[in-house]
């Protein structure tokens, strides 16, 4: 009996302690995020937006292949495997994340463009749980989480407006 409590005991120590490594894990992205706008926007001011994009693209890529070659060196022949094939687009979208980043932060500055970026991710985040779309574990529909939603909207509201 002792044993199963103790293991229970660090079962559940365990997944807290992941659940706050991937809290200050999603802190320092959306720091990195925020940071990564501001200097994509400078460098488009001085280069265009599809020069600046290329450059952030292919840095990526350097630094990805060090790493890859410094701790991982799994084959690239893996990438033949992944099913479905849309999944590979990530690399794609990833293009547009930094233009439309650029753009905003551009057009309505860092603050402003990024609560319209969480929002947005939050929104189309939730629905690909609700419907369960591209491998996600399906969620049920909650109040709270609409609720939540609608609180974060009313803050830009009051951000924007202030």
């Amino acid at each position: 009996m002792t044993a199963f409590v103790l293991t229970q005991e660090t079962e559940l120590e365990k997944k807290m302690e992941v659940a706050m490594s991937g809290f200050w894990i999603a802190i320092l992205s959306g720091a990195l995020m925020s940071v990564q706008g501001v200097f994509n926007t400078q460098v488009t001011k001085q280069s265009g937006v599809w020069v600046a994009n290329a450059f952030v693209q292919f840095t990526a890529l350097l630094v990805c292949l060090a790493v890859w070659v410094a701790t991982d060196r799994a084959s690239f022949a893996q990438l033949l495997k992944v099913e479905p094939k849309y999944m590979l687009l990530g690399g794609a979208i990833g293009t547009f994340i930094t233009y439309t980043v650029i753009k905003s932060m551009e057009q309505l500055g860092p603050a402003k463009s990024v609560m319209f970026i969480v929002i947005s991710q939050l929104i189309v985040a939730y629905l690909i749980e609700l419907l369960g779309a591209f491998g996600a574990e399906k969620q049920p529909l909650e109040l709270k989480k609409l609720l939540g939603m609608g609180i974060m909207i009313a803050g830009i509201v009051i951000f924007k407006w202030t």
